[in-house]
């Protein structure tokens, strides 16, 4: 099963906090991924796009822009947990 999003918000240094249906909290990193995936750099390069990630509507992936989205089930397992239920 695909595991929910219940909100998504920008941290400093370009970490996601991201809650799940499930009342896990999650801190996932995105350094790696912006300094690894084709495109991604534009998260760190164009002022303020990090900061406009949205949730979709089935709720299983956050996004900038048509070229730069994230999985929830990768969010949810390579992210650093901060409460789990």
């Amino acid at each position: 099963m695909i595991p929910r999003i219940k909100s998504v918000e920008p941290m400093e240094n370009y970490v996601l906090h991201v809650v799940f249906d499930d009342g896990k909290s999650i801190l996932y990193d995105m350094n790696e991924d912006i300094d690894t995936l084709p495109g991604y750099d534009a998260l760190k390069s164009i002022y303020g796009l990090f900061n406009q990630v949205q949730l979709d509507e089935s709720r299983t992936c956050v996004f900038w822009n048509e070229d730069i989205d994230l999985p929830s089930d990768m969010i949810f397992e390579y992210g650093k947990v901060l409460l789990e239920v």
